[in-house]
């Protein structure tokens, strides 16, 4: 029964609800084993009552001991509820419902480069040698994107050509829960839009197909989003640099506070659902400020 349900909860996240594949494919990974593990313990024991409180105890203990840390565990109690809630209309499902614990997890500081080390990597200055290729230019216009607007790397694959306003500098994503939003580029990374449209241009007739994708492969077709996450960190590398796409989103969020943006505007902008999401960047800048503080006040205490 629970295996036919997790199929059915799958599919309703896909056609109901437009998740994203990425984001179908999350809830399985939680949720499977955990369907398998309770199938293992009915067989073995069928006297017990299916949702024995002592069953999800076990489990969580066991992907503790196996080093799964507090958030995962957490993300996986998140989408057990999802999964539960979508069942709980059904007949036979009551028995399957469980009481769902609580799990603290220190919240992390998101991860972002300082604005000088950003600054680096559209100076050109790195280890490339294609620098006048279309291929180079692709990867500096993706990292370019990724930082100046935020955007999230499969939004980021997702952009066609017919999204993208020069007249007004605006582009036109397709975020979670298929929303759409608008997001604004500056007059500098405008003007090499528009020079990477040109190579992009010349790069698509030599290829000879014509493509609505903004980003494209060596065949002409549409990034995937494991591409686009290659080849940032490829760019990166070669700048002397380690980061992901996400890292950039945050430091896009992270620089925009420290320089006084309002934390309504960034919410907007990075498309989150949540002010309290947007909040956590007040966090990071407030612990830059202790970082400065502690190296440069003579009481901070600091032994510099």
């Amino acid at each position: 029964m629970l295996k036919r349900a997790l199929a059915d909860f799958l599919r309703d996240l896909g056609e109901m609800r437009g998740r994203s594949p990425r984001t179908i494919e999350a809830y399985r990974r939680d949720l499977a084993p955990w369907i398998n593990y309770l199938e293992e313990q009915y067989a073995a024991l069928p006297g017990t009552p299916r949702n024995d409180p002592l069953l999800l105890r076990i489990y969580l203990r066991q992907r503790g001991e196996a080093g799964v840390s507090n958030r995962s565990l957490a993300r996986f109690l998140s989408a057990l509820s999802s999964f539960q809630r979508f069942i709980s209309g059904r007949r036979d499902a009551k028995a399957y419902i469980f009481k769902i614990p609580r799990i603290k997890y220190g919240s992390r500081l998101p991860e972002f480069i300082p604005q000088a080390d950003a600054a680096r990597l559209f100076e050109h200055d790195n280890a490339r040698k294609d620098k006048q290729s279309y291929f180079y230019w692709r990867d500096y216009m993706m990292i370019a994107l990724l930082y100046v607007t935020g955007v999230r790397r499969e939004e980021l694959a997702g952009i066609r050509l017919g999204d993208i306003d020069l007249r007004r500098g605006l582009i036109r994503v397709i975020g979670k829960g298929r929303k759409e939003r608008i997001v604004p580029t500056g007059d500098t990374t405008l003007a090499e839009l528009k020079q990477y449209l040109e190579k992009r241009e010349a790069a698509v007739e030599d290829m000879g197909v014509a493509p609505t994708a903004l980003f494209l492969n060596r065949r002409g077709a549409a990034l995937s989003v494991r591409s686009v996450d290659r080849l940032a960190k490829k760019f990166g590398r070669a700048a002397g640099l380690d980061f992901t796409p996400h890292t950039l989103r945050h430091s896009f969020a992270t620089h925009l506070m420290e320089n006084g943006a309002d934390l309504m505007l960034i919410k907007e902008i990075l498309g989150h659902a949540s002010l309290s999401t947007t909040q956590k960047y007040t966090h990071v800048t407030a612990e830059t400020l202790k970082k400065v503080y502690r190296t440069a006040h003579p009481r901070s205490g600091s032994n510099r």
